[in-house]
């Protein structure tokens, strides 16, 4: 097919290539490592249906994660035209979906993934990483990767940031600029 239009595979790989070398390496390969050292007990060593309140909740906060980071991705890739890593990041400002409602929709949705984790492996030591998790985000992100944003996008990306919030999110989506 003509056109300017890159072929799937590579798109595909550049993603799956993205996700595995930061998502999947944060809310997987880390958390596995840490229970294999033994921190960690299914339902917190709770019996019975006591047991069944961290895991469910748990369970709860890893779909939203999982949903929360699969959209996200998905709109890096067909709005963005980029993957989230930043050695191939986004070509064009992605305001759309749960980015209307929070900054960073993608490190919140690694978090509750991380939260889920900690529930459901009972595990303190996830917990912990989760923490730290957040920490390096909360310096990062301002410091880091905002400003390479407001470089890469100009106005566009200081008007978003005066109108959505890094962490808390809009209850009502922001329509974007009036244009």
């Amino acid at each position: 097919m003509a056109g300017n239009h890159e072929p799937a595979a590579p798109a595909a790989l550049r993603v799956t290539a993205a996700i595995l070398a930061l998502p999947f390496a944060a809310t997987v390969l880390v958390p596995a490592l840490i229970v294999a050292a033994g921190a960690g007990s299914i339902g917190w060593g709770l019996e019975g249906g006591a047991a069944a309140l961290p895991i469910g909740a748990g369970t709860l906060l890893l779909g939203a994660g999982l949903v929360l980071f699969v959209t996200t991705v998905r709109l890096f890739t067909s709005v963005g035209q980029g993957t989230l890593a930043p050695w191939d990041p986004p070509r064009r400002l992605v305001v759309r979906g749960p980015y209307r409602h929070l900054r960073h929709p993608m490190i919140t949705g690694v978090a509750l993934v991380l939260a889920g984790e900690s529930l459901i492996l009972g595990s303190a030591g996830v917990a912990i990483w989760l923490a730290a998790f957040v920490a390096v985000n909360a310096l990062y992100l301002p410091l880091v990767e905002e400003r390479a944003l407001v470089r890469r996008f100009g106005t566009d990306y200081e008007l978003y940031m005066a109108n959505v919030g890094r962490w808390l999110p809009r209850l009502r989506p922001w329509p974007g600029p009036r244009t």
